[in-house]
């Protein structure tokens, strides 16, 4: 049927036509669809005119379908039925969640959570476009406060500068010792004993500013000062400087739970009494999207990282 041919049939004859059929008769027709049954009988009728068949066999009671009516009906159903699964894709389509999500994090929460995002957004939020990015600390923070970013995982500490950030925690994570395969102690090491050794911790070598301070906070509240002889932000130098016995890293859990450490040994510290705290981040000046929360979601499902003892 072309589609000016569709124009000589009107949507409500056919519900009308199934109602009666559905309901065993136009007076049970019309108490359904909150019609009159004059209503009824003329959308039937108009619709017996239009297709030149009579469907119903008012003689009999109740009315029964002629053979034109009984090959009629399975044709109107369907095209109910299509009306209502077309009506029904509008709707989910109208509320899928779309848009574009701008995450970023720092190097090894980017290893442990980006495999997670970006599988789970694919399944579950085909239409949220999720951009990933990694960085340091501080510069996570400025990506953040310059709107290059949407999304943050990132350390509590160093707090941020500006107040227009909020954030919801996501995991803490302890403070590690990293030492050759062949210094490995019998159990975890102590603050002092680190004093004690040339060190390497995660941050800015530039003297710039330092965007790991959980490492110094650890041995200033201990009374110690660390002597640190060079900061990386990347977990795989400081392995490779801890493996040749250059000295001893000191670093937070997850780095080295996401690195390879073939040839060192990943030792706790008995007396670092505060770790790092990680925490989600975004600015509360900035109108939230349903893309945005649901990566929240997201983030709020990934699994904590696997720490040992």
């Amino acid at each position: 049927m072309k589609a000016a041919e569709a124009y000589r049939f009107r949507l409500d004859w056919f519900i009308s036509f199934v109602s009666v059929v559905e309901n065993g008769g136009f007076s049970a027709a019309a108490h359904a669809l909150y019609r009159s049954q004059s209503r009824i009988s003329t959308h039937v009728a108009e619709l017996e005119r239009a297709l030149g068949v009579r469907l119903f066999d008012r003689a009999c009671t109740p009315v029964e379908l002629t053979a034109e009516g009984r090959e009629l009906l399975p044709h109107a159903r369907g095209m109910l039925q299509h009306l209502q699964a077309a009506s029904d894709n509008a709707s989910r389509a109208a509320q899928r969640v779309c848009g574009k999500v701008r995450l970023g994090a720092y190097p090894s929460a980017a290893a442990h959570l980006f495999p997670f995002l970006l599988e789970q957004s694919a399944l579950r939020y085909p239409g949220v476009e999720l951009v990933l990015w990694e960085g340091t600390t501080l510069e996570l923070e400025a990506a953040l406060l310059s709107g290059d970013v949407d999304l943050a995982v990132r350390p509590v500490l160093p707090a941020p500068t500006s107040d227009a950030f909020t954030c919801r925690t996501l995991w803490q994570e302890p403070l590690v010792a990293v030492v050759p395969d062949e210094e490995a102690p019998a159990g975890p090491l102590r603050l002092a004993e680190l004093a004690c050794r040339q060190l390497i911790t995660v941050g800015d070598n530039t003297g710039r500013g330092n965007d790991n301070v959980e490492t110094a906070m650890a041995f200033e509240q201990a009374g110690l000062v660390p002597d640190v002889v060079f900061r990386t932000n990347q977990p795989q130098t400081l392995i490779a400087l801890a493996r040749r016995g250059i000295a001893v890293g000191v670093t937070n859990a997850l780095a080295m739970l996401m690195a390879n450490t073939e040839g060192v040994h990943v030792v706790p510290i008995a007396d670092a009494v505060r770790g790092r705290e990680v925490a989600l981040w975004w600015r509360t000046d900035r109108t939230p999207t349903r893309a945005k929360e649901a990566v929240h979601a997201l983030l709020a499902e990934a699994p904590l990282p696997a720490f040992g003892s």
